[in-house]
């Protein structure tokens, strides 16, 4: 074969090729991640998210693509977030934290929705039923709101004469409402006075403890929500200079020294939301996919924390504790 018959052969394979190429990039599903914390926060959620998408044969950048928006815990830019995904539009959409989940739905009926929320995804409207989602979302969900309760006890147990709790709450999120009833019932049942007090904005928890320190409680429940994530350093840091103990929502204060935790495990949950993307991605609805909730609970106790306030920790505790870092 002449060496110019050869180029002209070897141009034109290179010409078939590439529109193949260019045909398997554009056919390539597209998740949009639509989160209400930051980027920085989301880092190991995010590596749990694509596990979970490995066990079902989908890996970033080479089978399936992900879109990042993260809020910042400033809820009022999810709406403008969600319709961005749906005008793209993406293959799926991810929403980590209800305030996601509800401008997701709200902005589509149609593009598949996987969620990870703390608050009854029925009651919030997300799904028609548990087993039956029916829609086009379905996802896990976190029942923080039920662990408010739990939370509750675990003060009083650490300080049976516990009169007086601080619940610091966003009064934007809808995790907010349903958080509070469980804990107001808790708080009867007990004989604590609750008192409420609202932050949904670096200046208002300022301010809130200014009025804690003010107030002198017994003791201060952080409730869960996605804000509080964020703020987390800065809430520690206030608990710290009231010398009062505190119990939080999940395991990621407790690691940055809060004194104890109990929730469910946020990773394993976006493991299981990867799961449940690669699923959907195959061909799965999510009307038929059931919302899944944690069957287990972690409860973290911080002893240098209980060291630095000068509280001892009560055999019970211990005993009840998943993980104690000392």
């Amino acid at each position: 074969m002449k060496r110019r018959s050869f180029l002209a052969l070897l141009g034109g394979a290179a010409a078939g090729a590439w529109p193949q190429r260019l045909s398997a990039q554009q056919t390539m599903p597209v998740i949009g991640f639509l989160n209400s914390l930051t980027q920085a926060l989301t880092i190991p959620h995010m590596a749990a998210f694509r596990r979970g998408l490995g066990e079902t044969g989908y890996t970033e950048g080479q089978n399936v693509t992900i879109e990042s928006r993260f809020a910042e815990g400033q809820y009022d830019r999810l709406p403008a977030m969600a319709s961005e995904f749906v005008r793209r539009p993406v293959s799926l959409i991810v929403a980590g934290g209800p305030p996601a989940a509800l401008a997701a739905k709200t902005a589509t009926t149609t593009i598949p929705i996987v969620f990870i929320v703390g608050l009854d995804p029925v009651a919030a409207g997300l799904v028609a039923s548990y087993n039956r989602p029916g829609g086009n979302a379905t996802g896990m969900a976190l029942i923080s709101g039920p662990l408010g309760q739990k939370r509750l006890e675990m003060l009083r147990d650490l300080n049976p004469k516990v009169a007086v709790v601080a619940m610091l709450v966003n009064p934007l999120s809808p995790d907010a409402p349903p958080e509070i009833r469980e804990v107001q019932t808790a708080a009867r049942a007990f004989g604590i006075q609750l008192r409420l007090l609202n932050a949904s904005t670096p200046g208002e928890i300022d301010t809130a403890f200014a009025a804690i320190a003010a107030q002198r409680p017994d003791a201060i429940l952080i409730s869960a929500d996605p804000f509080f994530v964020t703020r987390r350093d800065q809430l520690i840091a206030h608990v710290a200079r009231t010398g009062l103990p505190a119990a939080y929502p999940f395991r990621e204060f407790t690691e940055v020294g809060g004194l104890m935790s109990y929730g469910t495990s946020i990773a394993n949950a976006y493991r299981q939301a990867g799961i449940y993307a690669g699923k959907i991605l195959k061909g799965a609805r999510p009307a038929d996919l059931p919302v899944m909730q944690p069957v287990r609970f972690e409860y973290v106790i911080n002893l240098q924390t209980a060291k630095a306030l000068g509280i001892e920790i009560p055999p019970i505790l211990h005993a009840r504790a998943d993980e104690v870092i000392e």
